[in-house]
């Protein structure tokens, strides 16, 4: 019969003409929260871009572009999509983080959105693709996921509003969703095939707001709770990732209830950790959950008004969308000019709707094929799609704690015009001084400090960003210093630069009510080889590090 027909499958699923009923009011949510959230990135990429991967940055792009030409000559643009292959100077990157912040302005105020959402995509993919080692987040593909998917899921128009007419297509609310649900079953998946022992034993939460990456003031609290609150903290989390998520495929009131479990959860994490702008993410995933009957009546009035009227419009849409009558059509419409205009728009109209079933039907394979491959590897399926798309991290595979750190490892710079005498350069987010509290400043995401704790459970050679931060620090490098609080070597560079390990822990109520330190530490020894500068202006090896406890 024709109304199952494939090209009536292929509209009902793709094309926004026909789209899903009653998300107007929760697509408008979520898309002024990507909107923010795009911002929050470009923002904290204005103070630290030239630091990380300028010319005089601590990893400069056009190295690491350099390394992608030579390894992939003929297809370097698809192995590495950014536009900083036309220039990577300081200017340059600069240019396009403040492109990407513009746009995420006028997509936060609804104007034009498919372009100003288009313009951030791909201001962002340009930076994820050419900052190599500060950009190997989950956070960074999490955002690109959603923002791709988002350009099918937007209204069309300069001013929408709502977007009352062109609702948002099936698919793309689906995998918006669907994005939403693999972050968390699939960060619950990991945690029962890694097989750590914490989670099997529900000791995961002890020290987890004291060991993740850069913590909070209210995790310090949060910390000191009875241990039967962090025996319940994992078991809810195991709970939450593996079956409650699972409400999202069930029926309207199902989802309503999901959605009042996981964003209380979601701001719990937000206050008790910076993870920058993750879980301002999957909270905003998680509006999808919602429909316009549940949120109209919470609206003020005049807004509930405009969101009822266009609710009737939408409804009334397939009365008001009767064909034409062919004895009532205009002159206008008969001319020669009407039907090349006519015949125009339904060429592009068919265009767009094929990119958008042949898009996100691969991106959903691609995501169905990472998951299934988290449980059962080596699956007999084919790949090639999957590695075809992943330069531009629109289809990934998620998994967050899958082990829990054992201690929390600071690395701290020092410079010394004696070798004897030594001072700390000041972090300006990561834990360092013992009685300052850790702030709240997600979704800011501080890339430097970030990957500093992933530096520091390993060993310097498998992340050389220590070394070569202590090289520009031996020439007082202008754009690496602005990645630090302050520099004490204001007058001239240090002659000696190196690397040392610490472990923190947070105090006790007892030793905070003593000392008023959040934290105390012990010193662990040199992290990565000494440095100075010969007179010829070489760098040279001063003293190599021995092995420390935390990698034998």
């Amino acid at each position: 019969m024709q109304e199952h027909s494939p090209s009536n499958f292929v509209h009902w699923w793709f094309d926004p003409r026909d789209g899903a009923p009653g998300r107007l009011a929760p697509r408008w949510i979520f898309l002024r929260a990507l909107a923010a959230i795009y911002f929050s990135a470009f923002y904290s990429l204005l103070f630290q871009i030239k630091g990380l991967i300028g010319p005089e940055g601590i990893l400069p792009a056009r190295n690491y572009l350099a390394a992608v030409a030579q390894q992939f000559p003929s297809t370097k643009l698809w192995f590495a999509p950014t536009l900083f292959w036309i220039s990577s100077s300081s200017h340059a990157l600069l240019v396009v983080i403040w492109i990407g912040l513009v746009a995420s302005v006028v997509a936060l105020l609804n104007l034009w959105p498919r372009l100003s959402f288009f313009i951030c995509f791909v201001c962002f993919l340009s930076f994820v693709s050419a900052a190599s080692e500060f950009s190997n987040y989950q956070s960074d593909g999490m955002l690109l996921e959603a923002g791709f998917i988002a350009l099918f899921f937007v209204p069309r128009g300069v001013m929408p509003g709502l977007g009352a007419s062109t609702p948002p297509s099936r698919a793309s609310l689906f995998l918006l969703q669907w994005e939403w649900f693999r972050i968390y079953f699939e960060s619950g998946m990991v945690k029962l095939v890694s097989g750590d022992r914490q989670w099997r034993t529900l000791t995961a939460m002890d020290e987890y707001y004291q060991n993740g990456p850069l913590p909070t003031w209210i995790g310090w609290y949060v910390e000191h709770l009875p241990h039967w609150f962090q025996v319940a903290s994992a078991a809810g989390t195991l709970v939450l990732e593996l079956a409650l998520v699972w409400m999202l495929f069930m029926p309207r009131r199902v989802r309503i209830i999901c959605f009042f479990i996981v964003t209380p959860w979601e701001i719990g994490v937000i206050l008790t950790a910076n993870y920058t702008f993750l879980n301002y993410l999957v909270l905003a995933l998680g509006f999808l959950l919602l429909d316009d009957r549940f949120v109209l009546p919470l609206l003020p009035m005049r807004y509930r008004t405009a969101l009822d009227a266009a609710i009737n419009r939408q409804t009334n849409k397939s009365e008001l969308a009767e064909p034409p009558d062919d004895k009532a059509e205009t002159s206008a419409d008969q001319s020669a000019s009407g039907r090349i205009r006519r015949t125009l728009s339904d060429h592009l109209s068919a265009i767009g709707l094929a990119i958008s079933a042949v898009m996100l039907t691969w991106i959903f394979y691609n995501t169905s094929v990472e998951m299934l491959g988290i449980p059962f590897r080596g699956l007999p399926l084919p790949t090639l799609p999957i590695a075809a798309l992943e330069p531009f991290r629109i289809a990934n595979q998620y998994g967050l704690f899958a082990v829990m750190t054992n201690g929390r490892y600071e690395i701290e710079f020092q410079g010394s015009n004696d070798g004897q005498n030594w001072t700390a350069y000041p972090f300006r987010n990561k834990p360092q001084a013992l009685n300052e509290a850790p702030r709240i400043y997600a979704p800011y995401q501080p890339r430097f400090d970030w990957n500093l704790w992933f530096a520091s459970l390993g060993d310097w050679r498998q992340d050389q960003i220590v070394l070569f931060t202590e090289e520009r620090l031996l020439e007082n490098d202008t754009d690496v210093l602005a990645l630090f609080k302050g520099n004490p070597f204001l007058q001239a560079p240090p002659r000696f630069v190196r690397a040392v390990l610490w472990q923190y822990w947070f105090t006790t109520r007892e030793e905070k009510r003593e000392t008023g330190n959040w934290w105390r530490r012990k010193y662990l020894g040199l992290y990565a080889p000494q440095l100075t500068k010969t007179p010829e202006g070489r760098t040279a090896v001063v003293q190599w590090p021995d092995e420390l406890p935390i990698h034998n």
